[in-house]
């Protein structure tokens, strides 16, 4: 196994509700909730589950772009959460991210020579000339012309613009990269190209991807490793390949059933339902937080919650994993 890039101990971050106009009340959204794991160099970890369970808030926090409520952040052994804005600006080259929406998250008002050139003025690169020609090489390494950098963003299409995106993510050579949802506005199609541009980036540049999408028919093809998320918690963390083939978590069984298959033999399968009560973020259920909709739950389900183990080199947080 190769160094751990980034890790987290116990990780949280938890946002007050309620109590009048500055959310003083008691009551809190547990986003993120005692998240631990590891990331190694040069692998994709791919962080899948449902929408609203946490996993865009996870990416941020850990590149402390939201701060944690509590909890440890390691990049390369150095503790994040004790570096001060000037120091994490040192850092800031070698921790980026690229954002879902390609319509958004570039502004409309400046040219993609500008774009580009902002994180590497920021970060003193080097003179003009320097940067007009790192601009270009960027260009090069993402499959668009050089001309285009006197362009703007409206004059591209959403395939286009989310390359540059990725781009300015790679300006100052970082070596993690989070990728929060970045090919889920795509196009199938171009969802494609998208990810053999990110594969081969890797591959050229030995990146590190922490890669977040809903979508397991990605993930099945592109991560090295996945965790599972539910409700603010990872559930199950294991090789891509032993996740798919034998799910030890219920939830990640369900979410594996829930993938569409381009083969019109199974269309007739039987596809795994979930039923009961769905949980509130705010009124987390006692217990193992999916027991409200886990057709394997017994009485322990109800009140205890579920540590999470070791089995044969994955994590599973269940009282009665599949396997048994």
């Amino acid at each position: 196994m190769n160094d751990i890039v980034l890790s987290a101990r116990d990780l949280n971050k938890h946002y007050p509700v309620g109590g009048g106009f500055f959310g003083s009340g008691s009551r809190s959204v547990r986003a993120v909730d005692g998240v631990s794991l590891d990331i190694y160099e040069r692998e994709t970890f791919a962080l899948v589950g449902e929408s609203g369970c946490g996993k865009s808030t996870l990416g941020r926090v850990m590149l402390r772009l939201i701060e944690a409520t509590s909890g440890t952040i390691r990049y390369r052994g150095q503790e994040l959460t004790e570096l001060d804005e000037g120091g994490m600006r040192s850092l800031r080259k070698k921790l980026q991210i690229v954002f879902q929406d390609p319509y958004a998250s570039l502004n409309p008002r400046m040219r993609i020579e500008e774009i580009l050139s902002e994180p590497l003025r920021t970060h003193g690169y080097g003179s003009a000339e320097a940067i007009r020609e790192r601009c270009a090489e960027l260009l090069d390494m993402v499959g668009l012309r050089r001309q285009y950098l006197r362009n703007y963003p409206h004059q591209f299409s959403g395939g286009q613009r989310q390359r540059i995106g990725i781009a300015r993510a790679l300006a100052n050579s970082p070596d993690f990269v989070v990728c929060d949802e970045s090919v889920s506005a795509l196009d199938v199609s171009i969802q494609a190209q998208v990810l053999n541009l990110l594969s081969d980036l890797q591959e050229e540049l030995g990146l590190t991807y922490f890669f977040i999408t809903h979508d397991l028919s990605v993930v099945r093809q592109f991560a090295d490793r996945v965790g599972v998320m539910f409700l603010g918690r990872l559930v199950e963390v294991g090789r891509t390949e032993e996740i798919f083939a034998k799910p030890l978590h219920p939830y990640t069984m369900f979410l594996i059933s829930a993938v569409p298959l381009a083969d019109p033999r199974q269309r007739g399968r039987e596809k795994l339902i979930l039923k009961g009560e769905i949980p509130s973020p705010m009124n987390l259920p006692s217990g193992c937080r999916f027991h409200t909709r886990c057709p394997f739950a017994k009485d322990i389900c109800r009140v205890e919650d579920p540590a999470p183990q070791q089995r044969d080199g994955r994590m599973v947080a269940c009282h009665f994993p599949l396997e048994a």
